[in-house]
């Protein structure tokens, strides 16, 4: 084959290099899965065998479209060359030598499921009521410990860092953990953190066991290194151990998965780990134009720890990206709708266009435009805002204010409370339903009983939260009542969801989103015709292919695709970045990381906006400035020296 008929010279560098460790620095839209996919030919040209060869990757989709663009290049039967996810690496060598493990041949692979509802039987088996309140459930006590083997911190670290309220009862979820690591062992079976933890057990502890493997893998390629966790990287610094033929390919300036337990370190630290490694930079660029490259070059150009680096396009001209201030959030979303409404009128599809942000909650009004206008859409950051279970629990709170008898909103808010299963909120319905004021009744002494024995404690807490949102509510606004809300339901939400500082962020934005409303009941209705407007658009564009839909998503969910007009909204400080993710130690520089693969998803227009007030923020009365990360761009350079013009670097603001 000749190499230099179909790649770069960066490119064909990194293909064409010898042995020992590589770090190939493949920035945004520069080739890198063509690179590793010729690296692999290359490979096989030059006579190594496919079973000396092991491809990690972290999708089987990765995986399977470059070992099968190998094989139409190189027309050798690659059956026997080892690529896959980290995970699905793992089980092969499981599989084999997972007895000495202690594990029989046939070991079953629980999913997150059957992990949720292993570890609640142990918290059963060690007495503790599971249904209460106090609690956390086993989907949150399994990603503990998914975090802990991970990242290798103790479970005390993770407690205090990611679930300080759970404190209180670090010495009860150590034992739970404990039981489970035993009952998985009794039950031969594996979670999906077991497997690359037990894989590195055998290959640290057992020298036969490496020394076959770090035998066999004469070559060793890993795609997206960036995202490696601490496990992962230790994995192959093992497997490299004998060889030391080992090319990892990522870009450090999109390394944003730091809570999944991805270690920026991993690539950073890799010429320090291999000191004699060669380092490559992919620095061409296919996707976008110079003027969307030339701001996100400008803009990750301030990170301190980094592999400096400087996109090329290869593209002619395009239009500058264009700044957006609206005067609130309602007005960022009539201009995103709109311009999305210009844009399939010129003939752009509907798949072509994106709406990106740093968080889901982010999304709601943007999502409500989009219905009102019946604009179709897919969301890929999660399920329609209103459809979330929490925002449905919080709603079904305030339509029993506003109409005490509606049934399914208090079966709803009766099964959110410890032991009050279906069968004891139907009967607890019926007592209300007999009582002239239903709320009024949940505050006589003897409703407590009206669940039977069992439920009496979760209906006092019921009770009791009612008339904390109750008493004294008559004229507030329906943000207080929220609030008051809020108050009662958060617990739920911390002991039930693994990501409740979200959700809470959600009610949050639910709550900025009443503002505009007199009485609670003009709120209800407004969001009951939402949701039916909604519903019935997605009825009437059944017609349209699931490709011809607007994408609404996270950053972190955009990362690796690409539209050719791409909207990043909320632009605002605290919003991205967002004010909790800078306490975290590298917050600042991963927020920053975030806004740069947001910018590199864009091929032909880009726009950043923001609101200039959001009136349910009560700093700075409501006031927004923009995100650092545009101010930054106003500088002349990285190191913050004389202020210029947004015109002077090529970005279009726009005045609505």
């Amino acid at each position: 084959m000749n190499y230099e008929d179909h790649l770069n010279p960066d490119q064909l560098q990194a293909v064409m290099a010898g042995g020992g460790p590589i770090l190939v620095i493949a920035g945004a839209g520069s080739g890198k899965t063509r690179t590793l996919t010729y690296r692999v030919a290359r490979l096989l040209d030059d006579g190594v065998r496919p079973e000396n060869i092991l491809l990690a990757t972290f999708t089987n989709k990765a995986a399977g479209e470059m070992l099968f663009r190998v094989g139409a290049l190189t027309g050798i039967d690659i059956a026997n060359l080892w690529g896959g996810t980290f995970h699905s690496l793992a089980n092969r060598v499981l599989r084999r030598y997972g007895y000495v493990l202690g594990y029989r041949p046939g070991y079953t692979i629980l999913d997150s499921d059957d992990t949720e509802k292993l570890v609640n039987s142990c918290i059963s088996e060690m007495g503790i009521d599971r249904k209460t309140e106090k609690f956390p459930r086993g989907n949150i006590i399994a990603d503990i410990l998914g975090y802990s083997l991970n990242t290798g911190q103790d479970i005390e670290t993770v407690v205090l860092k990611r679930y300080p309220y759970f404190n209180y009862c670090l010495e009860e979820i150590i034992k739970i953990l404990a039981l489970y690591k035993k009952k998985k062992l009794d039950s031969n079976s594996m979670d999906f953190d077991d497997l690359l933890f037990n894989w590195k057990v055998l290959l640290s502890s057992y020298p036969l066991v490496l020394e076959e493997y770090a035998g066999k893998f004469r070559h060793i390629l890993v795609d997206e290194y960036q995202d490696t966790s601490r496990v992962q990287a230790d994995i192959i610094d093992l497997l490299a151990a004998r060889h030391r033929n080992l090319m990892v390919v990522g870009d450090d300036s999109q390394s944003i998965y730091s809570f999944r337990g991805a270690n920026y370190d991993n690539i950073l630290d890799f010429p320090q780990r291999y000191p004699d490694s060669r380092i490559i930079k992919l620095e061409t660029n296919y996707r976008s134009t110079p003027e969307i490259l030339h701001l996100a070059n400008r803009s990750i150009d301030r990170n301190e720890r980094q592999f400096h680096k400087v996109l090329r396009a290869v593209r002619g001209s395009g239009p500058r990206p264009v700044l957006v201030p609206a005067g609130n959030v309602l007005q960022q979303a009539s201009f995103v709708v709109q311009r999305v409404i210009d844009l399939l009128r010129d003939g752009l599809p509907a798949s072509d266009i994106a709406v990106l942000y740093r968080a889901h909650y982010h999304s709601m009004e943007v999502q409500m435009e989009l219905a009102r206008r019946g604009i179709p859409f897919e969301i890929r950051s999660g399920i329609r805002f209103f459809e979330q279970a929490h925002i449905k629990d919080l709603i079904a709170y305030l339509r029993i204010i506003v109409n005490p008898r509606d049934e399914s909103a208090w079966k709803r808010v009766l099964g959110l409370y410890a032991r009050v299963g279906p069968k004891t909120a139907s009967k607890v319905w019926k007592h209300l339903y007999s009582k002239e004021d239903p709320i009024k009744a949940l505050f006589e002494d003897g409703f407590p009983k009206a669940g039977g024995k069992g439920a009496q404690e979760g209906l006092t807490k019921l009770s009791a939260a009612f008339r904390d949102i109750v008493e004294g509510s008559e004229g507030l606004p329906v943000s207080s009542l929220i609030d008051r809300v809020l108050s009662n339901y958060r617990a739920f939400l911390q002991h039930k969801y693994t990501e409740a500082a979200s959700r809470e962020e959600d009610i949050e934005q639910l709550k900025g989103f009443s503002t505009k409303f007199s009485s609670l009941g003009d709120f209800l209705s407004d969001l009951a015709l939402l949701t039916n407007t909604a519903a019935a658009g997605d009825e009437a564009s059944e017609t349209y292919l699931k490709e011809d839909r607007v994408v609404l998503s996270t950053v972190h969910q955009a990362k690796g695709l690409e539209w050719p007009a791409v909207f990043l909204i909320w632009c605002s400080e605290g919003m991205i970045p967002l004010a909790r993710a800078l306490k975290d130690e590298d917050g600042e520089e991963e927020e920053r990381r975030l806004f740069y693969v947001a910018c590199t998803r864009a091929k032909d227009e880009l726009y950043f906006c923001y609101p200039l007030m959001d009136y349910s923020r009560r700093m700075d009365n409501g006031y927004l400035s923009p995100s650092r990360f545009l101010e930054e761009l106003k500088m002349s350079d990285s190191r913050g020296k004389a202020a210029c013009p947004y015109e002077r670097w090529g970005l279009k603001e726009f005045e609505i």
